[in-house]
């Protein structure tokens, strides 16, 4: 095997595994949007199968603002999910909470204003 046929198999296999990326997520793409119908999605998955490129293209260029669109607020989901699942396993109150129990306290008499205070700024800091 010479040089330049060892450059072209890289080529080609990069440019394979590009594709292969590609595919499958114009296919997850296609699975989680339920703004499409059943038929649209099967002849999406029809045409990327027959003619893979062209159908690959035609999709990322009609479909692609779309796509991120959707890919982005996935990920804000899951980082609100996420934020929020640390937060309840974490226990930690929100300066909300803090404030209104110290001043359930004040109220009862077991800390003073100078400590409400306190308590206060140390929730809203």
């Amino acid at each position: 095997m010479s040089f330049w046929e060892l450059i072209w198999t890289v080529v080609v296999s990069f440019l394979f595994v590009a594709y292969l990326i590609l595919l499958f997520q114009i296919l997850n793409d296609l699975f989680r949007d339920t703004e499409l119908g059943g038929f649209a999605k099967a002849v999406w998955i029809f045409f990327l199968f027959v003619t893979p490129l062209i159908s690959a293209l035609v999709y990322v260029i009609a479909r692609g603002n779309g796509m991120a669109r959707r890919s982005q607020e996935r990920s804000e989901r899951i980082a609100e999910e996420t934020e929020n699942y640390v937060r309840r396993v974490a226990g930690r109150p929100t300066p909300a909470e803090q404030i209104e129990s110290a001043r359930t306290l004040l109220a009862q008499g077991e800390i003073t204003d100078a400590e409400y205070d306190r308590l206060k700024s140390m929730a809203l800091a």
